[in-house]
């Protein structure tokens, strides 16, 4: 059975095996909650696995980056924080990335109103924040209030960007991310591979669907819009778009769903065709959704890396950097393979 990279991120729950404990009593030791009695020996296994794995306390790097923020309250606002997990895993990544230096983030949901914006703003720089992040759900090109032009402490913009890179700022390298997923399928033997994208209007379609056709070029495959089915993110989307394509004349081997909930309808979809997956067709999702480890068998996908991008938008604040202009950093979508592709032909498993 495949398994993640070496160079994935160390999570609560490997600290959680290592320590020989539960990932709660990782989370209450590692998040100093006093009002839960840990005892001194299980504390201090779980701090060592921590230190050992180089999860939160592991990095001489993250250490001298962020002591300059010890003791701080850093803002991070957010256009939508309750619909997606997304920004809860930004928020989720600053704050492992911070926790040993005592760090305070303080989180305001501005549904991308400019009043919303100014008002937290105002009330995060009076609770004494020493900088800001500022996050979108979807990655795109962002207009910025002027309030955030006179800002007093630095600001890093997170999932977005402006068009003058006048703040640092992060984003998912997706061109590279399509690119991977189609390689897997490429590499895998498939030559007929189709792909399922977003809604067009959204950069992380047109970037993902860019690095697919840049993997096809790259093996000699011609691009081939017949099985270039467009879906809206949903399941029922996914399952819709694999209908079409697998009634087609010359169906595709091999289907890249650009997320993960596409991707479960497509299982069904499959299903009820009486295809098994990986064997008759194979499938590789993005995103690292939570239900790409519940699906049978467990989706091969691509990491959105918004807890990285997180903790990288903590340690540009730390650099306090007042350039006049900042190139996009891009952060890789880890390859996350698992048991939904197999090779051209192969049998079925069970």
């Amino acid at each position: 059975m495949s398994s993640r990279k070496t160079s994935r991120r160390v999570t609560m729950m490997d600290v959680a095996k290592a320590a020989g404990c539960s990932q709660a009593t990782v989370s209450v030791v590692l998040n100093g909650v006093s009002d839960i009695k840990i005892s001194a020996d299980l504390k201090a296994r779980v701090i060592e696995a921590a230190r050992q794995l180089g999860y939160g306390v592991g990095s001489v790097v993250r250490h001298s980056a962020l002591e300059e923020l010890r003791g701080a309250c850093i803002g991070f606002i957010v256009d939508q924080l309750a619909s997606t997990p997304e920004a809860v895993n930004a928020i989720e990544g600053a704050r492992h990335e911070s926790w040993e230096n005592d760090i305070t983030i303080l989180v305001a949901q501005s549904q991308g109103r400019a009043e919303h914006e100014e008002r937290a703003i105002e009330r995060m720089l009076r609770a004494g924040a020493e900088g800001i992040v500022y996050m979108s759900i979807f990655t795109r090109r962002v207009s910025l209030s002027p309030v955030f032009d006179t800002l007093p402490v630095p600001l890093v913009l997170l999932n977005c960007y402006t068009n003058e890179n006048r703040y640092p700022s992060v984003i998912p390298d997706e061109i590279n991310g399509g690119r991977a997923a189609t390689n897997l399928l490429v590499k895998a033997g498939h030559r007929r591979i189709a792909t399922i994208t977003g809604e067009t209007f959204m950069e992380a379609t047109q970037d993902r669907l860019t690095g697919y056709r840049k993997a096809l070029t790259e093996a000699g495959i011609a691009y081939d819009d017949t099985i270039v089915a467009e879906g809206s993110w949903t399941p029922t989307s996914g399952y819709e778009a694999t209908r079409k394509l697998m009634a087609l004349a010359d169906p595709p081997t091999a289907i890249f769903c650009q997320n993960d909930k596409m991707a479960m309808g497509c299982f069904t979809a499959l299903a009820e065709a009486g295809l098994k997956v990986p064997g008759d067709i194979s499938v590789v999702g993005y995103d690292d959704d939570e239900l790409a480890r519940h699906l049978r068998p467990q989706l091969t996908t691509l990491e959105l890396p918004h807890r990285p991008m997180g903790a990288w938008a903590m340690r540009q604040l730390a650099k306090q950097s007042r350039a006049p202009s900042h190139p996009v950093t891009k952060i890789t979508c880890a390859l996350v393979e698992r048991a939904s592709c197999a090779p051209l032909h192969a049998p079925a498993r069970d």
